[in-house]
């Protein structure tokens, strides 16, 4: 069974920055993503990373603002996020799954307890 635990997550003001982590007991060969929900709103997708390795993909919401990185040797990703906007205000998520496919849009078998994330003045 695969665990996730994010961090990182707080109150920020908008403009501002926060770096999320999720730790894991290793992801293998899956595919990993950042998910987030906002209260009242359908769970969406933010970043991914395919299992093979390939390019990460974003949002269109996030795009040039939210990074998303991965240290293999931690068994760690993390999600960069900067110019940080009230509409980002969310619970995040980390997911991992062994789907193959566009990884924002394939199904994810593992999720982390998630993380808040607040940008208000």
């Amino acid at each position: 069974q695969l665990r996730l635990v994010e961090s990182g997550g707080g109150l920020v003001q908008p403009g501002g920055s926060l770096r999320l982590s999720c730790a894991s007991s290793g992801f293998g060969y899956r595919s990993i993503g950042w998910f987030r929900q906002a209260p009242g709103k359908a769970r969406e997708g933010v970043s991914c990373v395919s299992s093979s390795g390939g390019t990460t993909n974003y949002a269109d919401s996030v795009k040039g603002r939210f990074t998303m990185t991965r240290d293999n040797a931690k068994n760690t990703v993390y999600l960069q996020m900067n110019s940080l906007k009230p509409e980002d205000t969310a619970v995040y998520y980390c997911a991992a799954t062994t789907s193959r496919g566009p990884c924002l849009r394939i199904p994810y078998d593992y999720w982390g307890q998630g993380t808040q994330v607040t940008v208000s003045s």
